[in-house]
């Protein structure tokens, strides 16, 4: 047991905290696609750290107009899957390799 007694966690949470940012999220928002929100709404849960999941209600074109390129231009990627437009930040792959 003397291998735990300098153990201090709180110390440990800190650093964990510190190389994230301490702001990183692990966020799935779950939306509707439907032109009555704001673009830069997405955008900026987006760049939160947050994953979306839209469900798609009209022409996915016209509806990811405002904010489709921003997405990708910030590192981010855009998936169409079963009338669902998937939108994730930079750094979260989406993986498509199960779907063939």
């Amino acid at each position: 047991m003397t291998d735990f007694d300098g153990l201090d966690l709180q110390s440990v949470e800190e650093e964990l905290d510190e190389e994230d940012g301490g702001g990183g999220s692990s966020r799935v928002v779950l939306g509707v696609l439907d032109g009555t929100t704001d673009p830069e709404e997405w955008v900026s849960t987006v760049d939160a750290g947050a994953t979306l999941v839209l469900n798609v209600k009209g022409d996915l074109n016209e509806l990811a107009a405002g904010f489709a390129r921003d997405i990708k231009q910030a590192g981010g990627g855009l998936m169409h899957f079963r009338g669902f437009l998937v939108v994730t930040p930079p750094g979260v792959d989406i993986d498509s390799d199960r779907l063939e």
